[in-house]
């Protein structure tokens, strides 16, 4: 584990949670014996999977490890504690230049308004020109998407990465520190940038029309790759998520439930969070390489990643085609 992502995590203990999900179907014996642990984000996908009833039947077990951002998750995976990752863009290429053990096997799309800039409303701040020279608070560490909208737009507005002065808090503690007014400009993402704009927040800016790439990615642990009755497991489940997550495009109300159920957000906040979800998974191309390449680069340029990353090679396409 590299030194970067363990301070990433020393105010949070890593695993929140573990719980069993995911049923035994009439599979073998053999296969019965099969656990995935997951790994997950502020509950997103156990909540997409429960909603819509994608592990009915499946011939394996299914736990949840949970975690408040992407860093403390992949200190899990580095650690064994799960089989796989899931995130953003950029958290995933900060987990493999920090030496995590995993290939990319799926990846996810949306539209980029899951990822924003939130600002005060009483704080002065209208323009991302406005920025310079200000205090910016990123969740949830170094390399989260939400400081890849940052360094982004401050390019597209003429602006040196060097013209804020950045700091990482983990969403929970940044989300109570806005709240009470001691941040007055936040990037961040999910559920912690709406409930943000529902804690006296604005949007000044969001990830819409390719400020982000909109690209997540589905991430494995080579050491579960390497078992073969975990990537058949793993191969399921993630024909099973896409199933799900064609459920939440068509079934928005009902996701949206689910959301206010599981994760205690309320009604506008989970409207919110529905309509901004991942779509669809799909196997990782050339063009999905290039694009996120492009994110790696950039980062890369201003020091926050580094080592960078090769994208294509960092892939296993084996599992989706």
């Amino acid at each position: 584990m590299t030194r970067r992502l363990a301070i990433a995590a020393t105010s949070f203990t890593a695993l929140l949670a573990l719980t069993a999900c995911g049923a035994d179907s009439s599979a073998d014996a053999s296969s019965k014996q099969v656990t995935l642990t997951i790994g997950d984000q502020a509950k997103t996908l156990q909540t997409i999977v429960a909603a819509s009833d994608a592990l009915k039947g499946a011939g394996y077990k299914v736990k949840w490890a949970e975690f408040e951002g992407a860093a403390p998750l992949y200190q899990a995976v580095q650690a064994g504690a799960a089989d796989t990752g899931y995130s953003a863009d950029l958290p995933a290429l900060q987990a493999l230049s920090g030496g995590v053990k995993v290939k990319n096997v799926a990846a996810l799309k949306n539209d980029g308004t899951h990822v924003g800039i939130v600002v005060r409303k009483d704080s002065g701040i209208d323009s991302v020109k406005d920025l310079k020279g200000q205090k910016v608070v990123v969740s949830s560490a170094k390399g989260s998407i939400s400081e890849y909208l940052l360094a982004n737009v401050l390019k597209q507005n003429g602006l040196s990465y060097k013209d804020v002065k950045v700091q990482y808090l983990l969403p929970t503690d940044a989300q109570a520190a806005f709240a009470s007014g001691k941040v007055k400009i936040w990037a961040t993402f999910g559920v912690y940038q709406a409930v943000g704009l529902e804690q006296g927040g604005k949007l000044l800016i969001d990830g819409a029309d390719g400020r982000v790439s909109g690209i997540g990615f589905i991430n494995a642990s080579e050491k579960a790759l390497g078992d073969a009755k975990k990537k058949a497991a793993l191969g399921d489940f993630l024909g099973r998520l896409g199933t799900a997550l064609k459920w939440t495009s068509t079934h928005q109300d009902a996701y949206a439930k689910a959301i206010e159920e599981r994760n205690g957000a309320d009604a506008s906040v989970a409207k919110t969070l529905a309509s901004a979800a991942y779509s669809q998974v799909l196997p990782i191309t050339p063009d999905i390489d290039t694009t996120v390449q492009g994110v790696a680069d950039l980062m890369n340029g201003i020091g926050v990643l580094d080592p960078n990353v090769d994208v294509a090679k960092s892939a296993d396409t084996s599992l989706l085609k």
